[in-house]
């Protein structure tokens, strides 16, 4: 995790971590559940798709605003296994940055205490892999609320749908898809754009269009996909 300290180090040193007796035996709980085994068919598995919401795109100064995910266990959603949670910020985000989540001032100052919204995260999503479209900056900002809120290192799975799919449609993708090019081919509908479980939502139907299509093609497991994103950025880095 070298690159997390370079990139959050100076800015989580700023903040101490005081938590609870009872907030700490959730931390405690979280890290003796079993690793997941990632190589295990994606119908016996269980995955949390993830999408944040933050108050712009610097991942070193903006903070994170909301979490939505959606768990896909044996390859199927289930709607009542949803996680969303807004994290009360000490400042609220600008005008502009509220016309794109649609998260407002009221909401963001009412929301959850972080430490608390960071927790329920944690037991929400146990030791799941995690995805994510461009998984790099939901990763980055969750990381680095983690650090600074419960004083944690998450150290989980991600899986970066972003890679993944333009090697198992070739025939279909074009240069820089971003997730509304994918959702428009796949014919998937996002009910509620930038808001961070109706996206989640979205890029777990997206997943699995990528476990039927994976499945078909012998991968057939988050370690495959894992092995698939591997030589794709492997490949993108040789150009």
């Amino acid at each position: 995790m070298a690159w997390f300290s370079r990139l959050f180090g100076s800015a989580n040193a700023q903040r101490e971590v005081v938590l609870s007796p009872e907030q700490r035996q959730v931390i405690e709980a979280w890290q003796q559940l079993p690793e997941a085994d990632l190589d295990l068919e994606h119908t016996r598995c269980r995955y949390v798709i993830v999408d944040v919401e933050t108050s712009g795109l610097n991942m070193k100064t903006d903070s994170l605003i909301s979490i939505g995910a959606v768990a896909l266990v044996d390859g199927r959603m289930d709607f009542n296994d949803v996680f969303q949670v807004v994290l009360r910020q000490d400042k609220v985000s600008t005008h502009e940055n509220i016309l794109i989540h649609g998260i407002g001032g009221s909401a963001q100052s009412e929301g959850m205490d972080p430490v608390e919204a960071l927790l329920a995260f944690l037991q929400y999503i146990g030791k799941a892999p995690l995805v994510a479209f461009h998984a790099f900056f939901d990763q980055s900002m969750i990381e680095k609320a983690m650090a600074e809120y419960l004083g944690v290192v998450l150290g989980q799975t991600w899986i970066d749908l972003a890679w993944v799919l333009p090697s198992l449609f070739q025939d279909r993708m074009e240069v820089k898809m971003s997730l509304d090019d994918w959702l428009d081919i796949f014919e998937i509908e996002n009910i509620l754009r930038h808001n961070a479980v109706s996206d989640a939502y979205a890029t777990a139907k997206l997943l699995q269009v990528a476990i039927a299509a994976g499945s078909q093609k012998g991968a057939d497991s988050p370690a495959s996909f894992l092995k698939i994103e591997k030589a794709r950025r492997w490949m993108h880095d040789r150009r």
